[in-house]
């Protein structure tokens, strides 16, 4: 048999593989899906937070410990103590002197701290009868850490699905918060403008200024440079006034004024502008450096700026304080000035051209500040306080004339009022108060109890970020959108109302980064070709043909090819060589390169582009499903990189591969991912008005669902459960993502849009009887009733009696146990007694024998609640306080139904109450038996425009007959993400519905066809916290204020409802008088009261002499007595009382 070439060719390796398909690129985006879930698997949500801690945990604390290592005594230097190492250890808490591992679900239970020893290694001397020794010590603890969960030191680290069960806790569950005293606490994102940065802005007088917040290792200012009538001035808080800048460049060594010139630029306009600023340093007689030394010296603050130096005050300012991330080697203050003079030269450029002002709002421009960092800033402080109190023991013990006795160093670094640092990090994290003078930093508010309403409102909290400044002022600028969050922050989720637009969250890929390491990468430019700052000439500072380098707002120099630069770097970075988080950004404007490497940019991963082509081929996104591959390989491998705002400036995004041109550098993920989580619930919010997907987000975080999976352990305050919640039927990708479909906050209700009844009337629903009976939105209420027993100083403990089984008070026990205590899956009613206690008497004086029956008084405690209600104790749990008090806690379960006025919305802020409860047999119902669940008022469609919720019913409705999950994802339709309504139609068609959901209803009244179609279908309903039962409130008489004797207010203090003025004015207006006066008076506050007629003042009536008498006249002669509510008089008394005369004047009706 002889073979052809032909069969030859066949036979070749070539033909069974075929080669197109394997370099093709993907077909549709939907591929490119997989690289979402595996993103979140590394980064994103709550993995910032968490990698920001590990930071400070394993970086950032030991360099805190090592710029302050060693202290020593400032009497005798030779005494010491040497920090050699810092590290945290396992969580634990100190049980009868040994450390017993503590797991967070036992802290929330027991109201502990979830925090773990800090330890160190110390070398430090001691002596006895002035003899010294040097010795070491290792592990000692010198405070404890609050420790956030599922971070590197927490127990729960690195756990599977089993073991976290065992530990009590929920794999859905973030982490990212901390456990403090029993309550889960978040360190909200804080959002800054960047340090470092040269900011050009412009005051309310229109005076154009340059800002730089510098931030060191060691000191922290703020230093400003303001044009004001043509000359140029700094601002500086260590200086009395403002300072002409040309004196303080000459006070840095820079004596020649052509020099100044040159270094802003040659540009006669430039040389112009300095000029006025030139000749005021000429007439303040200041040439040389050292006048201008001498100039400086005299404005300085007289404060406490430790002693003048050597070389004066004025130069320790600017060699520390002024710009002072700029550093000064030698005493060569060239880069300061060099800095001034891009200062100078961005301000003048900003003075002829307004377009180069910076933007403050600008993304880029902010900074995210995460849980590490403050962390960090917080525990420098109270270690640093640490340090000087020890300085301040060893000195008095040294002080002491008689020093025979044994002296040792490390006993003075923890003191006796048990651990400084601990106490300190405690309370910042459960008040949310940082006051560190040290920086300056007094906020309030800075971390916030986790929302436990519902799984997707806990997520929200732990990625919103909280604004720099207060909510009051009326500013449309940083509230507006920015364009520059497309992808960073979520254009939906943020708050109605005063703080609208200023609080915001974090979109689904986006990453906080943390800081690196700057060094290698200083090094790494200046191989790459930039010419060192100090070996350029002011001439040479603004050359037109290259461009300057600045690094973390350092200037490194310049470089002649500033494309040929930012690429090297780019493929460095794609190649694995640099981190992955570094960012190069040609500002074209400004003729410079920025290449950052800080922490707290926003930045995105995206896939890289090559003449149109995505680098991320089929058989990449194979290998990931396979599980071959990880998100970080495909960083790793140059195929995808991380952006920040500035240098998406740079790149041209393609949203879709099919878009791509030839000069596209980078393509979109998945474009979904510009949302945040909470957004993401929403099914088609492409197709909605925007504001409903802004109420949704608002609403979604107050749904009532599952919370956890250990949900029924839990001892929350208070908890809304659900009964049965379900899957949404339409769901989205965002939904599978973060595990809303496992711990669902709603139920899947067959709604028809029609008029019934005239109860639906304004957003209200119709509900149908049956449905709520089978258990339809009922609901789960749980809350926790805290009693405990106290201890007191003379050694007197409360008490706990057995109840009293007959008697007066036998009734109110029935649900106590035999050791006075309730018993759990007892029926507990109001006014229900819940522990039978009793109190000493007497908690002060020391008593000798044990305390007879008659020293203990009674406190029972009893049960509130709603009145008619009946309520069961689910479990009662003992725990031992932290100062060894017994604590008994009261689980109690309120089942709820749906009734009148309870509050429902569906995913597309369409909210309303239940209107009324009809019976099934009056429901309409169609011609296949089915009878709809809620009966929806049609005119909430038109005006709203949510568009989304029609198309939500029709998915729905073709996914329950075809018995599959649609899709609704935001901008889904051309990846494969969401249903096209033709698609689902067709379903609709198949399965004998009509094509636009339309279904013929029988009357359940008269049972006569309805004369319309009705649009009819399943629709996700979400139950809100909203509930009648804890808002409804009247009273008839009651409680009283003492001051003013009118009623009390609000529901908890059993008030009265107050006919305040605008009622009052509707009254007037129906002329209704005496109701007015009964209301205003008679049912709140009448008094009766004796007046004077002579002098128009208050008198009293004297009882003894049964007789009026005027106070001021000191007779009674004519005194009249008439009706006045309290507080008017209380007021004309406040007012005598302030030397303002009321005087009433009587006449005879």
């Amino acid at each position: 048999m002889v073979l052809d070439h032909e069969d030859l060719d066949l036979m070749n390796d070539d033909n069974f593989v075929d080669k197109k398909k394997l370099s093709a690129p993907i077909k549709s985006t939907a591929d490119k899906f997989q690289l979402v879930p595996e993103f979140l698997k590394v980064r994103g949500l709550v993995k910032q937070h968490l990698d920001s801690f590990n930071y400070f945990i394993n970086v950032g604390i030991k360099k805190i410990v090592r710029a302050n290592s060693r202290i020593t005594s400032t009497l005798d230097p030779s005494i010491y103590l040497w920090f050699k190492d810092v590290y945290v250890g396992e969580p634990s808490i100190l049980n009868v002197g040994t450390a017993e591992v503590i797991n967070p679900h036992m802290c929330r239970l027991a109201d502990m701290t979830y925090a773990a020893p800090i330890y160190v290694n110390i070398e430090y001397v001691h002596g006895i009868h002035g003899k010294t020794t040097i010795s070491a010590k290792d592990k000692v603890v010198i405070g404890r850490m609050p420790i956030m969960l599922r971070s590197c030191r927490c127990v729960l680290h690195g756990k599977d699905e089993e073991e976290l069960a065992r530990l009590g806790e929920c794999p859905l569950d973030p982490g990212g918060y901390f456990v403090i005293k029993g309550t889960e606490k978040v360190l909200l994102i804080q959002e800054q403008l960047s340090k470092n940065r040269i900011i050009i802005d412009s005051d309310k007088k229109g005076n154009i200024n340059a800002s730089v917040t510098s931030s060191s290792e060691t000191t922290k200012s703020k230093t400003v440079i303001q044009m004001e009538k043509e000359k140029l001035y700094l601002y500086l808080h260590q200086f009395v006034k403002k300072i002409p800048i040309i004196i303080v460049l000459k006070a840095m060594g820079m004596e020649s004024d052509q020099e100044i010139v040159q270094m802003v630029g040659r540009d006669p306009r430039f040389s112009a502008s300095l000029l006025p600023s030139m000749e005021e340093c000429i007439s303040e007689g200041v040439n040389t450096r050292q006048q201008a030394l001498d100039y400086l010296e005299a404005k300085v603050k007289r404060s406490s700026y430790g002693p003048p130096e050597k070389d004066g005050r004025a130069l320790y300012i600017l060699r520390e304080l002024f710009l002072a991330h700029v550093p000064v080697r030698d005493d060569n203050y060239r880069q300061k000035c060099f800095y001034v003079g891009v200062m100078l030269r961005r301000m003048i450029e900003a003075m002829l051209n307004k377009d180069s002002m910076d933007d403050k709002d600008y993304v880029g421009n902010k900074r995210l500040e995460l849980s590490g960092q403050l962390i960090s800033l917080l525990f420098e402080d109270l270690f640093k306080t640490m340090t000087t109190e020890a300085i301040k023991k060893v000195d008095a013990i040294l002080q002491k004339p008689n020093r025979a006795s044994r002296f040792d160093f490390s006993q003075c670094l923890t003191g006796e009022k048990n651990h400084n640092i601990s106490f300190g990090l405690e309370r910042t994290l459960s008040t949310g108060n940082f006051d560190i003078k040290r920086f300056r930093m007094h906020r309030k508010g800075m971390t916030q109890v986790l929302t436990r309403l519902s799984f997707i409102g806990s997520l929200g909290s732990i990625t919103k970020i909280s604004p720099q400044f207060e909510k009051s002022r009326k500013v449309s600028g940083p509230r507006s959108l920015q364009p520059s969050q497309w992808g960073m922050l979520c254009p939906c989720d943020t708050p109605e109302g005063e703080s609208c637009g200023l609080v915001k969250n974090l979109a689904l890929m986006t990453h906080v980064t943390t800081d690196q390491e700057e060094g290698p990468l200083v090094a790494m430019c200046f191989k790459l070709g930039v010419t060192d700052l100090e070996v350029l000439s002011a001439e040479e500072l603004h050359t037109p043909d290259s461009f300057l380098v600045i690094f973390n707002g350092l200037i490194l120099g310049k470089h002649r090819r500033p494309q040929y630069f930012a690429n090297s770097l780019r493929r460095l970075r794609r190649a694995g060589k640099i981190g992955e988080f570094v960012s190069v950004f040609i500002n074209e404007k400004q003729h410079c390169v920025y290449v950052a490497s800080d922490g707290g940019r926003v930045c995105r991963p995206l896939v890289i582009a090559e003449n149109g082509e995505s680098r991320v081929k089929q058989h990449h996104m194979k290998e990931l499903k396979d599980g071959v591959r990880t998100f970080d390989d495909f960083i790793r491998e140059g195929l995808i990189e991380y952006l920040d705002v500035n240098e998406e400036n740079n790149a041209l995004i393609a949203l879709y591969e099919s878009e791509a041109m030839k000069d596209v550098t980078h393509i979109e993920i998945e474009p979904f991912t510009i949302l945040g989580v909470v957004a993401g619930l929403i099914p088609y919010p492409h197709h909605n008005q925007s504001p409903r997907n802004t109420y949704q987000c608002a609403m979604g975080k107050q749904a009532m669902g599952n919370i956890a999976y250990n949900q029924l352990n839990r001892m929350d305050s208070l908890l809304y459960l659900l009964v049965y919640p379900q899957r949404p039927l339409l769901t989205t990708r965002t939904i599978e993502l973060v595990g809303y479909d496992k711990l669902g906050a709603g139920q899947n209700a067959t709604v028809a849009v029609m008029s019934n009844t005239g109860y639906d009337i304004e957003d209200a629903i119709v509900m149908n009887k049956a449905s709520l009976d089978r258990g339809f939105e009922r609901c789960i209420v749980k809350k926790t009733v805290v009693a405990t027993c106290q201890k007191y100083g003379n050694d007197t403990v409360d008490r706990i009696l057995r109840p009293e089984r007959t008697g007066p008070d036998a009734e109110k026990m029935q649900i106590l146990d035999d050791d006075g205590i309730a018993a759990p899956g007892e029926i507990i009613r109001p006014n229900d007694v819940y522990i039978n206690k009793q109190i000493p008497v007497d908690t002060r004086d020391n008593i000798t024998s044990p305390p007879s029956d008659t020293q203990y008084r009674p406190a029972r405690e009893y049960f509130k609640g709603p009145e008619g209600e009946t309520q069961v104790v689910k479990k009662v749990a003992l725990c031992s306080h932290k100062n060894g008090n017994l604590c008994i806690k009261y689980n109690i379960r309120h089942t709820r139904r749906p009734e009148l006025g309870d509050k429902f919305s569906s995913r597309h802020g369409q909210k309303g109450v239940c209107g009324t409860i009809v019976q099934q047999e009056d429901f309409p119902f169609s011609e296949r038996g089915i009878c709809p669940d809620l009966i929806m008022n049609p005119h909430g469609f038109p005006s709203r425009m949510t568009v989304g919720k029609m198309m939500e019913l029709l998915g729905s409705k073709a996914g329950v007959s075809s018995g599959r999950f649609h899709y609704g994802s935001a901008f889904g339709e051309e990846s494969g993400h969401a249903d096209t309504v033709e698609n689902i139609s067709k379903t609709l068609v198949k399965h004998r519905y009509s094509y636009c959901g339309k279904e013929l209803l029988y009357s359940g009244l008269s049972g006569e066809p309805l004369q319309t179609y009705v649009f009819m279908g399943p629709i996700y309903y979400q139950k809100l916290k909203h509930m009648v039962m804890d808002k409804m409130h009247a009273r008839g008489s009651g409680q009283r204020v003492m001051m003013t004797r009118q009623p009390t207010e609000g529901k908890s203090k059993n008030g009265g409802l107050r006919v305040g003025e605008m009622e009052r004015d509707c009254l007037i207006a129906y002329g209704a008088s005496m109701l007015i006066y009964e209301r205003l008076m008679l049912s709140s506050d009448p008094f009766e009261v004796q007046v004077c007629r002579a002098c128009g003042l208050l008198g009293y009536y004297d009882y003894k002499l049964k007789k009026a008498v005027c106070s001021t006249c000191k007779n009674g002669d004519s005194i009249a007595t008439l009706k006045l509510p309290y507080a008017c008089k209380l007021l004309f008394q406040e007012l005598q009382s302030m030397n303002v005369v009321p005087r009433l004047v009587l006449r005879e009706m």
